[in-house]
């Protein structure tokens, strides 16, 4: 919530209900007379709703009576009330003040940082980064030059392409683009060789520039030339050249995994226990017994920045701690089971090692049954572009 609207909250407010058969014309009145009408809303089209300032209140008498509106008080908000309503408990009202300007004082600073747009960049990094940049938890809204930050930022991260911020409320909100890290450029007018940087059988191979060293059907491993950085020719002799081939292979993949047909697993018993703490800048209090009643559990941790109004966040954590019990259990595969699971597993991960760009052509699974365990062992033989420039040094 914007400094106004806690300012409203200090000044108080009322909210009302007007009823009548000029609505529209009650508004555009009180938008003239700069009447500010907060949170409006319409119930059919003769009724309408809003927060109003108590002095702007005041002034809403000459509107009602010129739009033949009837306006009833729905509710008060606000200091000016409460003072009244304990006008009698001076020490409650003390209080209650010393919190309102507590927290009109907590909005000048940052309490909460958002990041979107990262996928491969860990967040705690660069949470690190920017707290050396100038931007942390707690650091004045006045002294925060978000300029300064992203110039800093552009200056030692070169896997961040765009970085922006933005601060609302006691929120920052930091948007990130990620660079992916290029390979190194070898201009065009600058002399190379086409290496292998895979093991495989050439199937295709295509030069525009450059001179073949080996043909379809040739063994090829990692660090082997493929295409030589000159041409020769009767006239013009050898000369060096920039290397531009189109070269394909079939390549191999291969996984290989021990797994014993008697194992342990961990499985959930449904029991689980709800557990709160409070962190206030880094001062844990916890609301529980610090042990749990579960000999085995999981734990997992939520945490919620605690949220006063919509972007105004104060310095407090809410930590609820989830423990869900589970106990090992024993369990037994047949060998057909076991080799089924830990085919697919492999096969997984194969796929994900292979990518997308590249063509699964054959598969093969060899499978070894011993005296309480299974081997398992998946092959791919895929179809996919290799080689990579490098420079020839003279």
């Amino acid at each position: 919530m914007s400094i106004s609207r806690v300012s409203n909250i200090v000044t108080g407010y009322v909210n009302i209900r007007v009823e009548g058969f000029y609505i529209e014309r009650f508004i555009n009145i009180c938008i003239s007379k700069k009447i500010l009408l907060h949170d409006i809303t319409r119930e059919k089209s003769t009724i309408l709703y809003a927060k109003v300032g108590i002095n702007d209140y005041k002034r809403l008498r000459d509107v009602a009576k010129k739009t033949k509106s009837k306006i009833k008080i729905e509710g008060k908000v606000g200091l000016p009330f409460v003072m009244h309503r304990y006008r009698k408990r001076k020490i409650f009202a003390v209080f209650f003040v010393v919190i309102i300007f507590t927290i009109i004082h907590l909005s000048n600073y940052v309490w909460n940082i958002e990041i979107e747009g990262t996928v491969d960049i860990n967040q705690e990094e660069l949470l690190k980064t920017l707290e050396d940049s100038g931007l942390y938890i707690g650091v004045s809204k006045e002294k925060l030059d978000t300029k300064s930050v992203i110039d800093k930022i552009r200056l030692e991260r070169d896997d961040i392409a765009w970085i922006g911020i933005s601060v609302k409320g006691t929120n920052a909100m930091i948007k990130i683009k990620e660079s992916k890290k290029a390979p190194e450029v070898i201009n065009k007018d600058e002399y190379c060789n086409i290496i292998s940087d895979k093991t495989g059988v050439i199937t295709k191979i295509n030069v525009q520039n450059g001179t073949a060293v080996v043909n379809t059907g040739d063994i090829v491993k990692p660090g082997d030339i493929l295409v030589e950085g000159y041409v020769e020719g009767t006239y013009t002799g050898k000369r060096y050249v920039h290397s531009i081939a189109d070269i394909e292979a079939k390549t191999w993949y291969t996984k290989k995994t021990r797994e014993p047909l008697k194992t342990k697993i961990s499985v959930q018993t449904g029991n689980e226990e709800k557990k709160y703490s409070v962190n206030i800048k880094n001062f844990r209090i916890n609301f529980y017994k610090t042990l749990s009643k579960f000999q085995k559990y999981d734990k997992i941790d939520t945490t919620k920045k605690f949220e006063l109004f919509s972007n105004f966040y104060l310095p407090i954590e809410i930590i609820k701690t989830t423990n869900k019990e589970y106990v090992m259990q024993d369990i037994t595969y047949t060998p057909e089971e076991l080799t089924e699971i830990t085919t697919e597993k492999l096969k997984e991960e194969l796929e994900k090692e292979i990518g997308d760009e590249s063509q699964i052509i054959n598969s093969q699974v060899n499978t070894y049954s011993y005296e309480g365990y299974i081997e398992v062992e998946v092959i791919y033989e895929v179809l996919e572009k290799i080689g990579t420039k490098d420079k020839i040094i003279f």
